[in-house]
């Protein structure tokens, strides 16, 4: 591609995508899950961008500081924050920090959720269930309800990254593909209820992806032939990287997906079709 033909004020993000730097120029991207290993390429995307970041970690502070000093080290703007989403005065707390931090929020992603391991319903203990909802579901719902007041003054956006398998669900998947339903819900309603004061909100349909729970995934025994199944039955043949996904959210943040809302967008290599 001939970078003379793009317009003075784009710059590439990931070597891929071109975002108008305008659409970041004030405020901040508060990326909750920050630390993670998805979360973190989102918050450098953003940085990369031209937005101010701000990020979020529980219980990983070294990560989540270490991503925030990467980013200022390279110019940008960036803060580090510990937040326990089931903790909802404190997820209130935390908007609150940013804002006055950042001047403002232009967009809230999702990027967080427990660590989980794949199990058929039948051999799930309802305990490992109620954890998952009330760290995922009740979670998002608080975070939802914390950061929508500041939303509503930055017109910002929502990207909530939720899965694939919520369209075409892998067997021993519920609690991944479970909870994310509820958040796709979730994301769906507030589209729907805050779109006259300016919220967009979309989610990612996450595909297995080489990083995070997926890489763990990968790393226990016996999975080589789940895996040689799941790349025979995805149509581009690989996993996906955290870039994939973070190129997505960035798009879906910025004026050229201006009239995307409630929307899914699934990165998952045409393997739902």
């Amino acid at each position: 591609m001939n970078h003379q033909n793009l317009p003075s004020a784009a710059r590439p993000v990931s070597g891929r995508a071109y975002i108008l730097d305008e659409d970041f120029a004030d405020g901040a991207a508060l990326v909750v899950g920050g630390s993670g290993a998805i979360g973190q390429v989102i918050a450098h995307t953003f940085a990369k961008a031209g937005s101010g970041v701000a990020l979020t970690y529980n219980r990983n502070k070294e990560a989540g500081e270490a991503v925030a000093a990467e980013i200022a080290a390279g110019g940008g703007k960036a803060q580090a924050y510990q937040l326990d989403l089931t903790d909802a005065d404190a997820v209130a707390a935390t908007v609150q920090a940013v804002e006055q931090d950042f001047g403002k929020v232009h967009t809230l992603v999702y990027a967080s959720g427990p660590f989980m391991e794949m199990a058929k319903i039948a051999d799930t203990d309802p305990a490992e269930w109620k954890r998952i909802v009330e760290t995922d579901v009740v979670g998002y719902f608080n975070l939802l309800h914390g950061a929508i007041p500041a939303l509503r003054r930055g017109r910002g956006s929502i990207v909530a990254l939720t899965s694939a398998g919520t369209r075409r669900y892998p067997p021993g998947d519920i609690l991944s593909a479970g909870a994310k339903a509820s958040v796709e819900m979730l994301t769906k309603a507030v589209a729907r209820e805050e779109g006259r004061h300016g919220i967009r909100a979309n989610c990612i349909g996450v595909g297995w992806i080489d990083a995070g729970l997926g890489r763990s995934i990968l790393a226990k025994p016996g999975v080589s032939d789940m895996m040689t199944r799941f790349l025979r039955g995805t149509p581009l043949g690989r996993l996906g990287t955290s870039e994939d996904i973070a190129s997505v959210a960035v798009f879906l943040a910025s004026g050229a997906a201006s009239y995307v809302s409630g929307n899914l967008i699934c990165v998952d290599g045409a393997g739902r079709v």
